[in-house]
């Protein structure tokens, strides 16, 4: 078993050190102890558990849903079904959230094309579209 202090195991995990305070702040992360200077000590548990944390950031799961991904780890078939209904309600979201970026791209795309189409004025498309 490996053993990091902060610094090492943010660098082993591509982040800085106060993104490991953060999140042993939110109760994400804990150091297995502290050595004899007082330093938090990890180990490669806490690495695999950091490397989690940031695949589900990166999945969009909010540290909360992060720790219930944690609590849900046990393998169950039970917990599985747990874990793919909030995979499900995620992706909804990301759906959603697509769907809403799509409608802003048209609308500013509409936008830009009036702009561009505009007879020589003083006003201004987008300006008069957000004002109205």
């Amino acid at each position: 078993m490996m053993n990091y202090l902060a610094g090492e195991l943010a660098k082993k995990a591509k982040v800085n050190v106060e993104t490991l305070r953060y999140y042993e702040r939110n109760g994400l992360l804990k150091p297995h102890h502290r050595n004899s200077s007082g330093y938090r000590v990890f180990t490669d548990e806490s690495l695999k558990r950091l490397k989690f944390i940031r695949k589900a950031k990166d999945l969009g799961f909010s540290l909360k849903e992060t720790k219930e991904l944690f609590g849900l780890k046990t393998g169950s078939a039970k917990s599985c079904d747990r874990v793919r209904l909030k995979a499900i309600s995620k992706l909804k979201d990301v759906e959603k959230k697509i769907k809403d970026l799509r409608l802003m791209e048209n609308t500013l795309q509409k936008l830009v094309d009036d702009c561009e189409n505009r007879v020589i004025s003083d006003s201004c498309p987008i300006i008069e579209t957000m004002e109205a």
